[in-house]
């Protein structure tokens, strides 16, 4: 199990460099100058040369690059002399807009992603999967056909017309929910809990139902397989023949699918946090571009990658776990 997991740390890392590059080189090749970013409006040759002097866009890509990657990892100083500025580990580098570290901005916004990641992911988890478990069970019966109906207009849906009319109903019709905002869980758990609610319904209703129309046929599957049969033949509980011989291998593609989404919503789930203001990640994203903040672009790029590559390397964990077939071909 070790050396398992130093193979798949190895690789993890040789992606996040590769990721890296990537999104540096497509960062380095777009038309924009980040250096007549970083100037603003009231701009002279002088300054912009000092700005591309500080920021190094004046020595070659690889020698940036380099630059760029011993910051992430060691820090950097932009500049030398007086003018000098340290930038601490691990340096994303600084907003154009506001000045501040790129890292400090994210690490600022994550803990609003992180309330509306892991209150959905837990929400469509135990909807999506229930359903589906229950759908096939009960095949073709009223139930079945009920729940992926749902699971089909939930799919449907787009993300920013269920947030409207959620609010519509919940905020302005009804009065039973505050509008979203930010509330820190450890000064008011009630009230954040309350700002999240349709944020999390919101990405629930898109993701609950390709939960449960991939549960059901899994489960579908799983119930038609020689070994369920061996077991109810053996008189095993029909509880214990669903629990241990049929869900876990339903759960398989689950445990894959689930790892990549939570990953990617907590890299920002941008339409859900722009539509409700919430300042995350998603929504710093949205801002960077619109302000065409290209640090800041580059480090929210960055830092998703990292999170969905992590989410895949604990599904690897995981499957091993669940699979020891897994630890002996990787």
């Amino acid at each position: 199990m070790i050396l398992y997991l130093l193979r798949r740390l190895a690789v993890t890392a040789a992606i996040l460099v590769v990721i890296c590059a990537a999104t540096f080189a497509i960062f380095y090749l777009m038309p924009a100058d980040p250096a007549q970013g970083a100037c603003g409006k009231a701009c002279n040759p002088e300054r912009l040369a000092q700005i591309r002097a500080t920021l190094g866009l004046d020595r070659s890509p690889l020698t940036q690059f380099g630059d760029y990657l011993g910051g992430i990892f060691a820090g950097r100083t932009y500049g030398t002399g007086a003018n000098a500025v340290q930038c601490p580990f691990p340096c994303l580098g600084f907003s154009f807009q506001t000045d501040q570290p790129v890292w400090q901005l994210l690490t600022g916004r994550l803990p609003v992603s992180i309330s509306i990641a892991v209150g959905a992911a837990v929400l469509w988890l135990a909807v999506g999967v229930t359903a589906g478990v229950v759908s096939a069970l009960r095949r073709g019966s009223l139930w079945d056909r009920a729940a992926m109906t749902a699971a089909l207009g939930g799919v449907s849906l787009p993300i920013y017309f269920t947030a409207l009319v959620l609010q519509y109903l919940l905020v302005v019709e009804l009065g039973v929910l505050p509008y979203p905002r930010v509330v820190p869980f450890t000064e008011d758990p009630a009230g954040w809990a309350q700002s999240m609610v349709m944020p999390w319904i919101t990405l629930a209703m898109l993701y609950a139902g390709v939960y449960a129309r991939i549960t059901r046929g899994e489960m579908l599957d799983s119930l038609g397989q020689n070994y369920v049969r061996t077991a109810r033949a053996k008189g095993l509980p029909e509880t214990t023949v669903i629990r241990r011989h049929a869900l876990r291998p339903a759960l398989m593609p689950i445990v894959t699918i689930f790892g990549m989404d939570l990953g990617a919503l907590l890299g920002g789930a941008l339409i859900t946090e722009s539509v409700f203001g919430l300042p995350g990640v998603g929504k710093l994203a949205a801002d960077a571009i619109a302000g065409a903040d290209q640090p800041v672009i580059l480090g929210v790029t960055l830092f998703a990658a990292a999170f969905v590559v992590l989410a895949n390397l604990v599904v690897d964990l995981v499957y091993a776990v669940l699979d020891p077939r897994v630890r002996a071909v990787g």
